[in-house]
């Protein structure tokens, strides 16, 4: 700009040197004027190193201002991934510790039906072993009863003893009888003779049980109503007299060998 106006001035100048060569100027007469063009040149050539220092200071400050905005993105995006980084990291744990819960749940279930299942059980052997108490008392005490009147018949049968050998041995020959054993302890066998008119030898038995308190007929040839034999038990049982027996029984099988 300052050279294009000081080649315009230069221009104007040159003509009139040239028009005051060939004839006389009017400026010639006029006072000079000093228009401060070296001043003005002066103050444009500042004004434009000013203007490029501003353009350069801004530009400088525009390129550090995007520097930095680029170094914070940076920075906002490595936290960001950082972040992520502990939210993943966050998020296995909080998994991992939901599958503990969950499993520990799962476990105290079980532990819990587990203790129910042995509580009832335990309830269960509980109850079976007081019943066990009570029938092996139930139990002890019947064997306890049957002790005591085993007690109290072998007591009767050995008060009786003296008594039934002399009547034994009465009834033995007067009713033809003998005794033997059946086979077992608690079994005796009571066989008669002469009680058929036809054949004297002819024999009829019968088994006398002796393994509880009362006596019973379990066995007999000839084969006897049994009504009739129990109604000769129920004599025996009631007067404790072996005789009622041994008559009543002879009784019933000349009877029967009649018939």
């Amino acid at each position: 700009m300052a050279s294009a106006f000081e080649s315009s001035l230069s221009s104007s100048l040159s003509g009139r040197q040239t028009l005051s060569a060939t004839a006389p100027s009017m400026a010639d007469s006029l006072p000079s004027i000093n228009f401060g063009f070296d001043e003005l040149r002066d103050r444009m050539a500042k004004f434009s190193a000013k203007f490029d220092a501003f353009i350069e200071q801004g530009r400088k400050r525009v390129l550090e201002e995007r520097n930095q905005f680029i170094m914070n993105i940076a920075e906002l995006q490595e936290d960001q991934r950082m972040k992520k980084k502990d939210m993943e990291i966050l998020q296995h744990k909080t998994n991992t510790h939901q599958q503990m819960i969950s499993k520990e749940a799962a476990e105290t279930r079980e532990m819990q039906a587990a203790i129910a299942s042995l509580s009832a059980q335990r309830d269960k052997n509980k109850a079976t072993r007081d019943a066990l108490k009570q029938q092996i008392a139930e139990t002890q005490k019947e064997i306890d009863t049957r002790l005591a009147a085993q007690r109290e018949h072998a007591k009767y049968v050995e008060s009786q003893s003296r008594f039934n050998v002399p009547e034994l041995d009465f009834w033995m020959q007067n009713l033809c009888l003998k005794i033997e054993g059946a086979g077992q302890t608690d079994r005796l066998k009571f066989v008669y003779t002469h009680i058929d008119e036809k054949n004297w030898e002819r024999e009829a038995w019968f088994e006398l049980s002796t393994s509880s308190k009362d006596y019973d007929v379990k066995h007999c040839r000839p084969k006897l109503e049994r009504e009739k034999v129990d109604r000769v038990l129920e004599r025996v049982n009631e007067t404790r007299d072996l005789a009622v027996l041994l008559k009543g029984m002879r009784e019933l099988f000349v009877e029967a060998m009649k018939a």
